[in-house]
């Protein structure tokens, strides 16, 4: 399973779902989908922007957990 780290980074930096979507030009659904970890798929994009905004790795966005944990 993966897991998104996305209201963690957010959370920190005390930023909004809009103020992610409009500082990264990502659709506000496409964060809101992270953000709830509902997400089917994430385009490469879609993560490069993010990595960009948070000066993340992948790894820091992304984690991937075994079921149940």
């Amino acid at each position: 399973m993966i897991r998104c780290h996305l209201v963690k980074l957010m959370g920190e930096r005390k930023l909004k779902i809009a103020d992610v979507a409009r500082q990264t030009g990502l659709h506000r659904n496409t964060v809101t989908l992270l953000y709830k970890e509902t997400a089917s798929r994430v385009d490469l994009e879609a993560m490069d922007k993010l990595c960009e905004l948070f000066d993340c790795e992948v790894g820091d966005l992304f984690e991937r957990v075994q079921p149940g944990n």
